[in-house]
């Protein structure tokens, strides 16, 4: 994608500066995983949805063990269904194929789809935590621990800005001909166009990708990349007030860095932090006096940008940039953004297996309740409707309905047996749609 024929603008906010933001920021050379700004990288910290990136990890590996392909079609099961929003609301029984799976939730960021990923290729939600758990100690993300697919808020559900960065890098790296996952603008559902949250796609010439998440606890949070000239970046913002500002952030890690080619410490050797508990920043995002930044949207992340001064867009785009230290920088023009975002075709997902599919198609496994040691979807802890709401990505919380209560009786067992065995017999099925 070329971007030397548009128009940009140059954002200038004076008062930003890195220094004065006391929450985990990172950037990293993606090919050597060297460290070229960082503060706090090592702090725990929840990741919301951040954590789908981790999802995808553990799903893409099972496929290059030979356990499924991106082909198989995974089974929505009446526990996925009733995780609240965003989610794509599929009813129980639904089958989806890994591939449109993995499409939904990097664009959409559905937390139904989460669970329906994590209990068809594990048979329940806590064996693919397991499996998640054992992938980030094999890839030294040492702050890291998961107990849910989707990133929903549990106290020991954290990872850190240098965890998701050798999260990120492993994606790349390890799965090269599935990095077209992390750059989807938009998907085509039937009639539906569903748009990426990723406020940097279209906005920031040459990002490619990853993730955003947003809880009240995390505040809001980025995975991005970006390629200049054949060299890729990535850089992670966590814990921010709004998601324009978490985008603004981003991109100026991203012009800092391509500015510059100061290296600092690689990922492995950043010293762990003396903080043990992740900061809960639901009292500063969803607090009644920051209801407005909460309300802003994502979709309001390019609003009343200001005219460019055509000295701040040479410094922006690396003209006549200085030193850049690792940690701290001092204040500086925010990067070119684009003011028109580019407009992306919408790739297409449906919902049943692939035409002419004989494969088995997969399910959790049965199970006559939850796991005695399940703590983030045991019935107790369905959030209620107003903490779903909170949860859910901005451009959706007005859509949020409570979560549906317990059914009076069991489902029937002959229903049960159809739906949820972790592995069916192979058939033939005719090409599904929506």
């Amino acid at each position: 994608m070329s971007f030397k024929t548009l128009g940009v603008v140059a954002v200038s906010v004076l008062a930003f500066s890195f220094a004065a933001r006391a929450a985990p920021y990172l950037l990293v050379d993606a090919s050597t995983g060297e460290t070229l700004l960082q503060n706090e990288a090592t702090v725990p910290w929840y990741p919301a949805s951040l954590t789908k990136l981790m999802t995808t990890y553990v799903a893409l590996d099972a496929v290059r063990q030979g356990r499924l392909t991106m082909d198989t079609p995974l089974t929505m099961s009446f526990r996925a269904a009733r995780m609240p929003a965003s989610k794509m609301a599929f009813e129980p029984g639904t089958e989806v194929t890994l591939d449109n799976a993995l499409k939904m939730l990097m664009v959409k960021s559905p937390n139904d789809v989460a669970v329906m990923v994590a209990e068809s290729i594990s048979g329940s939600v806590e064996s693919f935590a397991d499996e998640m758990n054992a992938a980030a100690q094999r890839l030294g993300m040492r702050e890291s621990h998961f107990v849910n697919p989707n990133g929903l808020h549990d106290p020991a559900h954290y990872s850190s800005a240098r965890d998701m960065a050798i999260l990120a890098r492993a994606l790349l790296t390890e799965f090269p001909e599935d990095v077209s996952l992390f750059d989807i603008g938009a998907l085509q559902l039937g009639d539906q166009i569903i748009a990426n949250h990723n406020g940097l796609l279209g906005h920031y010439p040459g990002a490619d990708g990853m993730k955003t998440g947003f809880t009240c606890s995390s505040g809001f949070n980025v995975v991005a990349s970006a390629t200049h000239d054949g060299r890729k970046l990535i850089a992670v913002v966590l814990g921010n007030p709004s998601p324009r500002e978490r985008n603004l952030e981003a991109a100026a890690l991203f012009e800092r860095g391509f500015a510059d080619n100061t290296r600092g410490p690689k990922l492995e050797d950043l010293p762990a932090s003396a903080q043990t508990q992740p900061k809960d920043m639901r009292g500063d995002i969803c607090s009644r006096r920051n209801a407005a930044a909460v309300a802003a949207g994502e979709e309001d992340m390019m609003k009343i940008l200001p005219q460019p001064k055509p000295a701040a867009a040479a410094v922006a785009r690396g003209k006549a940039a200085g030193p850049v230290a690792v940690a701290a920088v001092e204040a500086t023009p925010q990067p070119l953004l684009l003011a028109e975002p580019i407009r992306f075709d919408p790739v297409p997902v449906f919902v049943g297996p692939k035409p002419g599919w004989t494969g088995p198609v997969l399910a959790a496994r049965p199970a006559a309740g939850p796991p005695s040691d399940a703590t983030a979807y045991t019935t107790a802890s369905v959030p209620s409707a107003a903490e779903a709401s909170q949860s859910a990505p901005l451009a959706l919380q007005g859509a949020v309905k409570p979560p549906a209560p317990p059914a009076a009786k069991p489902p029937q067992v002959k229903k049960v047996a159809k739906l949820m065995p972790h592995r069916l017999k192979p058939r033939v099925k005719k090409a599904g749609g929506v």
